[in-house]
């Protein structure tokens, strides 16, 4: 693999960061497999508005663990090192995790920086969603209209299909009302194709009044 290129950093996404969407101007996407590591949906905190503040309203995203054999779709991303601040307080309770030289497998065969990280949430947050931490249905929309954009339907299956907690945590649909800051708009046809893969995973619902 080629080293980084002055002022420059490539890290993994695994949820929302592969969103183009959610990602400053100038980066780079490289769509591929990560191995070693288990997306779940076990990192609780409290979320913030659209205005990036703190709304003291509880919300779980995704996080990673280690796990020998698995592998997940995502992205390598290369962006430049002025945007490395942004990016942390954005993962304001994730740690930087160096990845294993080799682990990410591009799907286009692209040589890649040997120095790579992802963001894995910290200990203190990780824990299982639950009724005072729910997933927000804007925050799948975002995830999976991520994976969509790369692989289409075969990349939301598999992003279903490799994440552990769907039944186990709850989700809330605020997706008419957006709860969270980086919110797409989704077509009416693709709406309806993440309604039928969480169904097909069971996913419970939440009413936001018993969230809020």
């Amino acid at each position: 693999m080629t080293d980084l290129v002055k002022d420059q950093i490539c890290y993994f996404g695994y949820g929302s960061l592969v969103n183009e969407e959610t990602l400053p101007a100038g980066t780079k996407v490289v769509a591929g497999e990560l191995s070693g590591w288990k997306r779940e949906w076990r990192g609780c905190s409290k979320g913030k508005d659209g205005s990036g503040r703190m709304s003291g309203l509880g919300v779980c995203a995704l996080g990673v663990r280690r796990e020998e054999g698995s592998v997940i779709h995502g992205a390598m991303v290369l962006d430049s090192k002025v945007n490395l601040p942004a990016l942390d307080q954005r993962e304001w309770h994730y740690d930087r995790k160096s990845l294993d030289e080799g682990s990410f497998t591009p799907h286009c065969g692209r040589q890649m920086p040997s120095d790579t990280f992802l963001y894995q949430v910290q200990q203190q947050f990780a824990h299982w969603g639950c009724e005072e931490h729910p997933i927000l249905q804007s925050y799948i929309d975002c995830v999976m209209a991520g994976f969509h954009r790369l692989w289409g339907q075969e990349g939301m299956e598999h992003f279903v299909e490799t994440t552990d907690g769907w039944g186990r945590v709850p989700i809330v649909n605020d997706r008419a009302d957006p709860y969270y800051p980086r919110a797409i708009t989704l077509s009416n046809g693709l709406a309806a194709e993440i309604d039928d893969l969480l169904k097909s995973v069971n996913a419970q619902y939440l009413k936001r009044s018993n969230w809020v």
